[in-house]
């Protein structure tokens, strides 16, 4: 064989590889292109799940090669069907010719696909068109169907059907979202979204990311998780773009005109599966008491090293201090928490708590004392300080962290959700946890360096120049 023939039958066999790569890149997927966190997608069980991803972090990619797999009923993490019917739901047409669609056909080999119906553009060239839907052969021998949607299309055009999963590429309206959720119940199908969250606080943000079902499940993606992009020009965009862009942008996180108060939790960091707590690590419980409000109580231990463990939750609103004292000594016995020397439970509480009640012209401190849980009101409430110590926990800054138990669903919520109103101040809203939090850990030895007390006249300079942000 001569050179030339050697080299007619390279090219021969880099255009059949190429060939196979191009009819098979579901596979090539799985092997060479998926990155850490869209397997974690993939292999999550929750039928309601999302990605909030910056532009190019790869959230798109895998909510396309979720929706063949579940297409084709060879998901390698799922109990697949036998004929899956599901919707993509695109902002708009365009939007789902250029993004969605294109990514389907891309991860589609063309001999699984038995029919494509066009709403424009020929079935010859779907690629150019607007898809209606594809037919899918898939493993079990019978066809699915992939129908494309559109936003824009209204809520009315989203009903009827019974479904095995709905894909939603970037965030729907909330009616249209609600609907799609009643598409999926008969057949207990799945839900699940990919999108930057560039509209601020939504429904998306109090209904997936504060949620507390444990059938909701969310992920966050940036830049770096994508090991395809290149680090140079990922560099010099993150310098280009402000700081609230470079939240929404690069890190999919949500923003508002106002910034969130502990933008050092980490879910995957602070938050912790439950596990038996060691008697000698038991310390105290803290509590923010509420009538109609709710109260907010967690049990709280400390291990050798000094990291703060948040292990239990008691937070109920429109219940008198009988019924809290109750709930908290029963779980107090499951936990077998320690009691002190007088077989009583000791609390901190807000120092309001000591403040006389009308029905019984005892203050809340007291009925608590009569039913077994001593508090102690003498906590540190000051604000701004408190919040600089919950920081430094979150973050480990001082080598202690804080770790919550991830049944502490209200704590949790809360801390995702706290944000400045104006200027250095916390908006005063559904904050019960974080009230009784901050007690606790002001009540901890000081982890970092000593603060200076600062001068008389120091104090005043900082009381004038708040007033003058105020006035702002």
């Amino acid at each position: 064989m001569d050179e030339k023939e050697i080299i007619l039958k390279i090219k021969k066999l880099d255009k059949a590889i190429k060939k196979f790569r191009d009819d098979n890149r579901l596979l090539y997927y799985n092997k060479d292109v998926v990155h850490v966190k869209q397997m974690e997608f993939h292999k999550c069980d929750k039928r309601n799940r999302w990605v909030f991803g910056g532009n190019r972090s790869g959230k798109t990619e895998c909510g396309a090669v979720e929706t063949v797999w579940l297409a084709r009923g060879n998901h390698p993490f799922k109990t697949n069907r036998n004929g899956a019917e599901g919707w993509v739901v695109s902002v708009s047409r365009d939007v789902q010719r250029d993004v969605a669609q294109r990514k389907i056909l891309y991860y589609l080999n063309p001999e699984w696909i038995a029919d494509v119906v066009m709403v424009s553009g020929k079935s010859s060239n779907p690629s150019g068109g607007v898809i209606d839907y594809i037919s899918v052969k898939n493993v079990f021998g019978t066809l699915s169907r992939i129908t494309f949607k559109s936003c824009e299309m209204g809520r009315e055009k989203f009903q009827g059907a019974s479904l095995d999963f709905v894909w939603f590429d970037e965030e729907p309206p909330e009616d249209v979202y609600d609907e799609c959720l009643m598409r999926v119940i008969d057949k207990k199908g799945y839900v699940f979204g990919t999108m930057t969250p560039l509209k601020g606080l939504t429904f998306v943000y109090d209904r997936i990311y504060l949620s507390s079902d444990d059938e909701v499940w969310h992920i966050f993606m940036e830049w770096a998780d994508n090991p395809y992009l290149d680090k140079r020009e990922v560099d010099r965009l993150s310098a280009q773009m402000s700081e609230e862009m470079l939240l929404r942008r690069r890190y999919g996180k949500f923003t508002s005109g106002n910034g969130p108060v502990y933008p050092e939790f980490d879910e995957r960091v602070n938050v912790v599966e439950p596990f038996d707590i060691p008697p000698e690590w038991q310390d105290r419980l803290s509590i923010d008491p509420g009538l109609n409000n709710p109260l907010s109580c967690h049990w709280y231990a400390v291990d050798g090293d000094g990291n703060i463990f948040v292990v239990a939750e008691h937070f109920e609103a429109g219940k008198d201090v009988d019924y809290h004292s109750r709930r908290i000594k029963e779980i107090s016995l499951s936990l077998g928490w320690h009691t002190n020397s007088f077989g009583r439970i000791e609390a901190l509480i807000d120092s309001a708590a000591n403040q006389k009640t009308l029905s019984s012209f005892k203050s809340v401190s007291q009925l608590f004392c009569e039913h077994g849980i001593d508090v102690n009101s003498r906590v540190n409430k000051d604000l701004f300080s408190g919040i600089n110590r919950v920081k430094e926990y979150l973050s480990g800054t001082f080598g202690k962290r804080l770790y919550i138990f991830s049944n502490c669903v209200n704590l949790i919520r809360e801390l995702k959700s706290y944000r400045y109103d104006s200027g250095d101040t916390p908006k005063k809203y559904d904050d019960h946890c974080l009230d009784e939090l901050r007690y606790y850990i002001m009540s901890m030895p000081r982890t970092g360096p000593v603060e200076i007390e600062k001068s008389e006249i120091e104090k005043d300079k900082e009381k004038l120049i708040g007033r003058l942000r105020r006035r702002r």
